[in-house]
């Protein structure tokens, strides 16, 4: 359980999901300072109730931060069953409350119902609407479920991106991807976007675990919004060479975006990292490791 020394809390936090994008980068964040629980699922099913009451009741944490989730992308090898794995994952985790410590759980702006977006999205707009896609409506059950959790906080990202993540569809990656094999940069079309390095996220995970953010439900965005094609540009930039950015359809798409005040208020001296240095550390990052990709797989858009 927590002890401090030299002034610095040490917890014990489960944090799930840990095999994917963003959980790897929690684990990789929070190791240095916690003693990270980060089973996969040979080793806990969050689908099986007793299962997950037993490894609490065992583990004795001080914290969940819960990542874990079933994914209905483009990319998924199975993409059905969102609602029923998503909404079971998170119930079976917080039904012993007594065995969770604080809790803290990631959703998105899926929240808000994709069909209903406007600009810079508050979170006070959360309900207004109920998402009709079976991913946004799973994490805006969680979400719900989560109100009702003594001092639970509940971070809505909206775009993240940075190392692990799939690099096969998510826009970034897939752009230094194609740059750095010559490749053209494609988008389907331009939008507005709210992206946040995932150092950065798990930054504020970190500080909603320790208890710096107060409960509630918080949109973790930067300051500025970007458009994908600046984000391209930005991309070639980095890479240096002259590769071509096609863009499908003209026009502008539906911004995907978030209000940041209420974070904002509640972490007065955070900071987010800049795109464009974000985007170098990730370039760098691909570049390191250009054997373990395959130029093969960015030749078609999925």
């Amino acid at each position: 359980m927590s002890i401090v020394e030299a002034g610095t809390l040490h917890m014990r936090i489960l944090v799930t999901g840990s095999s994917g994008f963003i959980g790897r980068n929690l684990v990789e964040r929070l190791g240095p300072e916690h003693e990270v629980l980060a089973p996969r699922h040979a080793e806990l099913d969050l689908q099986d109730g007793e299962a997950v009451a037993r490894y609490l009741d065992d583990a004795q944490v001080d914290a969940v931060v819960h990542s874990a989730t079933k994914p209905g992308h483009r990319n998924a090898r199975d993409p059905s069953g969102l609602l029923e794995a998503n909404t079971r994952m998170f119930a079976n985790l917080t039904r012993r409350r007594d065995l969770c410590g604080r809790v803290v759980l990631l959703t998105s702006g899926l929240v808000y119902d994709q069909r209903y977006y406007s600009p810079k999205m508050r979170e006070d707009r959360f309900g207004e609407h109920v998402p009709a896609d079976e991913g946004g409506y799973s994490k805006y059950l969680c979400a719900r479920m989560a109100e009702s959790i003594p001092g639970a906080v509940e971070l809505r990202p909206f775009g993240v991106f940075g190392p692990h993540e799939d690099w096969e569809i998510r826009f970034i990656s897939n752009a230094i991807c194609k740059c750095i094999f010559d490749l053209p940069i494609t988008l389907r079309q331009d939008r507005l976007f709210d992206y946040v390095w995932v150092d950065d996220l798990s930054d504020v995970i970190r500080r909603a675990v320790v208890g710096d953010l107060p409960a509630g439900a918080y949109n973790v965005t930067p300051d500025a919004t970007v458009s994908l094609r600046v984000v391209a540009e930005k991309v070639r930039r980095t890479s240096g060479k002259g590769i071509e950015i096609r863009v499908a359809q003209p026009g502008m798409g539906v911004e995907y975006s978030g209000d940041n005040a209420r974070l904002r208020r509640a972490l007065t001296d955070f900071r987010f990292t800049n795109v464009d240095e974000a985007i170098g550390r990730l370039y760098r990052w691909y570049e390191a490791r250009r054997g373990e990709l395959k130029r093969e797989l960015l030749l078609s858009d999925k």
